[in-house]
């Protein structure tokens, strides 16, 4: 499933101090009683492929979540369009988007998202509510998805006994849907060296395997050389170029 966008702009409301008046920085629209607005993503003209994986670098606070929730379909943009597959999401009602992204988008967050009372089959089994699926159908495949993961055996524990699998559980909710897209913000971010190893080894199997159209944000250049493209968001603005090769590779720092 393919994206294609441009050129998309997207604001983010801005506030300034009441007491000093300053005048907040970049601002499209004339400030009103100190506030405005911002570009968090701007100019952006991008044609991601059926297939393909684009990793996505920048600092803190320069687009790179806006940008995924923009594919996603979880914001609107100021102006512009995002087509998934052909379909215009800024177009679409929200209910048609709702459906959409149940149906075919798979989210990763940094902070795994599980709900803390349900099992990891629970929230596995959460992201199949949208779907309407039966229960039969739930069951199957609530049980592929833990079983791909590694978490067969686990399906019963709270995401507080999983220890390191609660991204593995994470996911596994991403994938019981069957997704096109699967979009992934920091999924190694708040893991220790070896459990990101094993979760973007996942991830690359995944992709590769059910032929996954794959976004990972991610400050790790040595992740991000593993995917096909790596774009770079600075100040709202994405340069894109190919992924260099870990072997050729040198003294590059990580964002």
């Amino acid at each position: 499933m393919s994206i294609r966008t441009g050129p998309v702009w997207q604001s983010c409301p801005v506030h300034t101090s009441p007491a000093t008046n300053a005048p907040p920085t970049r601002i499209p629209a004339p400030s009103r009683e100190g506030r405005g607005t911002i570009p968090a993503v701007r100019d952006l003209t991008l044609v991601i492929e059926d297939g393909e994986w684009l990793a996505v670098q920048g600092r803190t606070g320069h687009g790179k979540s806006t940008l995924l929730n923009l594919l996603g379909g979880l914001d609107r943009p100021t102006s512009g369009t995002i087509e998934l597959d052909g379909k215009d999401l800024s177009r679409l009602r929200e209910g048609q988007v709702t459906r959409l992204r149940a149906a075919s988008i798979g989210f990763i967050f940094q902070t795994f998202n599980l709900v803390p009372t349900l099992s990891a089959a629970e929230n596995v089994e959460a992201a199949l509510i949208p779907l309407r699926a039966g229960a039969a159908e739930r069951r199957r495949r609530v049980d592929e998805a833990l079983d791909w993961v590694g978490l067969g055996d686990r399906s019963r524990h709270l995401p507080g006994e999983l220890s390191g699998g609660q991204q593995r559980a994470a996911i596994a909710r991403a994938l019981v849907k069957e997704p096109k897209v699967l979009l992934a913000d920091e999924p190694t971010g708040n893991l220790d060296e070896d459990t990101r190893d094993e979760i973007i080894g996942l991830l690359e199997k995944l992709w590769r395997e059910r032929d996954l159209t794959l976004v990972l944000v991610t400050h790790d250049t040595a992740i991000a050389r593993r995917a096909q493209r790596v774009g770079v968001m600075s100040k709202g603005l994405l340069s894109v170029h190919p992924a260099v090769p870990q072997r050729a590779a040198t003294g590059e720092p990580n964002y």
